[in-house]
C-alpha cells in the first residue's frame, strides 16, 4: 500500500543563503579543488557548498549542511539531539568534540526498573540536547562566516518548504513513517503538535506537495540572531522542559542551562602509511581504529581475498568484544588506558595470534565477560572539507527513529530518546547477556555511542579522506570497511569503497550480516569457516565520505543506498 505522504524528496527547491544567485558555472564542475560536502540530502549539500563559495570554511559548511539535514531528515537528526565531530584545522591539528546528549541531574541507575519502555518513549527517555551548543562551540573556535549567515539556508528550507515529486521519493522517509505507524500509532495525525507539520486538512500531506516546518524555522531564526542561549534558556527551553515533564520526564531548566560541550581525546593509529584519527569514548573511535590496527599487520591482503575477508570479520568481532568495557571516561575508571591498549602494537599482535584463518571461534573467546551494550539507530553523517585542508567529520542523532515521539509545540523540535542508549541493570538482552556496567546511568553521564567520525591524512600531514556513517551499531563496521578498502588498495576510489557491499558482526548476536549484493563467490568460503550468515537488504548502514588527491582535487562519495544522498565539490 502506497503511503500518502510527502516524503522530503530529492528535488527540494534550494534557496541560496543570500539574495544574489550563484550560477553553476561559478562552481567549475569537475575541478573541485576549493572544497567538498557530502550528506544524506543533496539540497543540504548545496547549502554547504554555497557557504564555501562565499568564503566560508569546512566548519561553516558543516554547520549549514547539518542544520538543513535536521529540517529534512527530522526522523533521525535535528537540534533536539546531539552527536560527535572531529575537526581538522588548516594546520593539521585535530580536535574531537563531544556534543552528545547527557542524562539529566535527576537520573539514576535503576530509573527504568520495571519500565523499560520509559527509556524509549516520552519525557523520561529524553537526554539533554547538545547539538546547538556543540555547533556554537565549533563555530566560535573555527568558523569564518557570521553565525547568522551560516543558518540562513536551513531557515529558508524550513520556512519555504521542501517539495517531492512522485518519481523521486525519499524511500527512507516512507519506510520509517510507515513502520512507525504500523509498530506504534499514527501520532503524525493524532498528535496536534506533529499534525501541524505533517498534515493538511486532517490527512498526511500527499506526495508532490510542499511541506514546511515554520515553527522550527522560527526557532532556528532565534538561534541565528541570539546564539545558543536562545535554545538553552528562556521561552524555548521552558517549553521543551514543560513538554518533557508533562510526559513523565525529569529534565529541568538547570539541566538545559548547565549543558556543556566536551573536548575529548583524539585517538590515532597508523595504517598502511596513513594516519587515521578518531574520537575516544563515549564515541566509537577506539573500536574502529582497533580493527585497522589489527589489519595493519597483514601484508598480503590482496592475495587471498576470501581469507582476508574472514580475518577482517574476526578482527571486527574482537574489537566489538573490547567495546563492551568502554563508557563515558568521566564516570568509568580506566577507559583511556583501555583505549590506548586497544591501539598499541602489542594488542594488535595478540589479536592476530588469536585469529584462526581457517575458522571462526566460540563467542566467549571474544567476549569473556558475557556482557552487552545498547545501541541506537537514527543517525545522520556529514563530511566537509575546504581548500586550506580544514575538514569535519560529524555524526548527529536523535537516537531511535523520531526519537522519543515528542515534538515540542512551541519550537517544533523533535526530542531525542538518547537515554535508551544506556544499559539497564538486571535487564539481559534476548541472548541472555548481562548489561554492561560501564554503561549504567549516572546523573550528567553520556551513554556509549557507535558514532565513528574519521579523518585520514597522508604521511606528509596533508588531508586524504573524511569518512563516517549512520546506522546504529553498524556505524563502526561501515565506516571502518570503507576506510579499510580505500586505504589498503590504491586502485580503489572512495566511490568504489562506499558502493562495495558490506558485512557486519557486532559479536552479540554472533551473526554475520551480509548485504544481498555481496558476491556469492565469497560467501561459501565464509560458511565453511563457520560464520552464521544472515542476508540483509542494503541501507542498514549509510556512509558519507570524501577524498583529496595529491593535486588537491576532491572526490565525494555520498551514500548510493540513500535516494536523496548527495555530494558536491567546489
Amino acid at each position: 500500500m502506497k503511503l500518502p505522504l510527502l516524503l522530503l524528496a530529492s528535488s527540494i527547491h534550494y534557496v541560496s543563503v543570500s539574495a544574489s544567485p550563484i550560477f553553476e558555472e561559478f562552481f567549475s564542475p569537475g575541478v573541485g579543488t576549493r572544497g567538498a560536502v557530502a550528506s544524506e540530502a543533496q539540497e543540504c549539500s548545496y547549502i554547504g557548498r554555497d557557504l564555501l563559495a562565499r568564503g566560508g570554511n569546512a566548519v561553516d559548511a558543516m554547520i549549514g549542511t547539518t542544520f538543513c539535514v535536521g529540517v529534512i531528515g527530522m526522523y533521525h537528526s535535528g537540534i533536539g539531539g546531539g552527536g560527535f565531530m572531529i575537526v581538522r584545522d588548516k594546520k593539521g591539528n585535530y580536535e574531537a568534540i563531544d556534543f552528545r546528549e547527557s542524562a539529566p541531574a535527576a537520573a539514576f541507575e535503576g530509573m527504568y526498573q520495571g519500565n523499560v519502555n520509559g527509556s524509549i518513549y516520552g519525557g523520561l527517555s529524553v537526554g539533554v540536547p547538545g547539538e546547538v551548543r556543540g555547533f556554537e562551540y565549533v563555530h566560535k573556535k573555527y568558523g569564518s562566516l557570521p553565525w547568522k549567515t551560516v543558518l540562513q539556508g536551513a531557515i529558508k528550507v524550513a520556512q519555504d518548504g521542501f517539495i517531492g515529486k512522485p518519481k523521486e521519493i525519499n524511500a527512507d522517509m516512507a519506510r520509517f513513517i510507515e513502520k512507525t505507524i504500523k509498530d506504534h500509532h499514527n501520532f503524525f495525525v493524532e498528535d496536534p503538535s506533529w499534525a501541524q507539520d505533517f498534515t493538511r486538512n486532517g490527512q498526511l500531506i500527499p506526495e508532490g506537495e510542499t511541506m514546511t516546518r515554520r515553527r522550527y524555522a522560527r526557532t532556528l531564526q532565534a538561534i541565528a540572531e541570539h546564539g545558543a542561549d536562545a535554545f538553552y534558556t528562556g521561552a524555548f527551553a521552558e517549553s521543551m522542559v514543560k513538554t518533557i515533564q508533562e510526559t513523565n520526564g525529569t529534565i529541568t531548566l538547570e539541566d538545559y542551562k548547565n549543558y556543556d560541550v566536551i573536548s575529548r581525546e583524539v585517538l590515532h593509529t597508523e595504517y598502511k602509511g596513513y594516519d587515521v584519527y578518531g574520537i575516544s569514548s563515549p564515541a566509537g573511535g577506539a573500536v574502529s581504529l582497533n580493527i585497522l590496527n589489527t589489519m595493519n599487520g597483514y601484508s598480503d591482503q590482496d592475495e587471498d581475498r576470501n581469507t582476508t575477508l574472514h580475518i577482517y570479520i574476526e578482527a571486527m568481532k574482537f574489537a566489538y568484544g573490547a567495546r563492551l568495557r568502554l563508557g563515558d571516561p568521566d564516570f568509568v575508571d580506566g577507559v583511556p588506558e583501555l583505549e590506548h591498549e586497544m591501539l598499541n602494537a602489542t594488542t594488535a599482535e595478540r589479536i592476530r595470534s588469536k585469529i584462526d584463518p581457517r575458522k571462526t571461534q566460540k563467542i566467549e573467546n571474544y567476549n569473556p565477560d558475557g556482557i552487552y551494550s545498547s545501541d541506537g539507530h537514527g543517525t545522520s553523517h556529514v563530511v566537509t572539507a575546504d581548500g586550506d585542508g580544514m575538514a569535519v567529520s560529524l555524526t548527529t542523532t536523535v537516537n531511535l527513529i523520531f526519537g522519543s515521539f515528542l515534538m515540542d509545540p512551541l519550537t517544533g523540535v523533535i526530542l531525542n530518546n538518547e537515554m535508551n542508549d544506556f544499559s539497564i541493570p538486571g535487564v539481559p538482552n534476548e541472548f541472555g547477556f548481562a548489561p554492561a556496567e560501564a554503561n549504567f546511568i549516572r546523573p550528567n553521564k553520556r551513554p556509549l555511542s557507535s558514532c565513528t567520525p574519521l579523518i585520514v591524512s597522508n604521511k606528509d600531514g596533508s588531508l586524504f579522506a573524511v569518512i563516517g556513517a549512520a546506522g546504529g551499531s553498524r556505524i563502526i563496521s561501515a565506516t571502518t570497511q570503507v576506510a579499510w578498502r580505500v586505504l589498503t588498495s590504491p586502485s580503489w576510489s572512495i566511490k568504489d569503497a562506499v558502493r562495495e557491499p558490506r558485512v557486519h558482526n557486532q559479536l552479540i548476536p554472533n551473526t554475520l550480516l551480509v548485504e544481498k549484493k555481496f558476491s556469492s563467490y565469497n560467501v561459501p568460503s565464509l560458511v565453511e569457516r563457520g560464520h552464521n550468515i544472515t542476508w540483509v537488504d542494503e541501507g542498514l548502514s549509510t556512509v558519507q565520505a570524501l577524498t583529496r588527491d595529491s593535486a588537491g582535487v576532491f572526490q565525494v562519495a555520498p551514500e548510493p543506498r540513500q535516494k536523496n544522498s548527495g555530494g558536491v565539490t567546489l
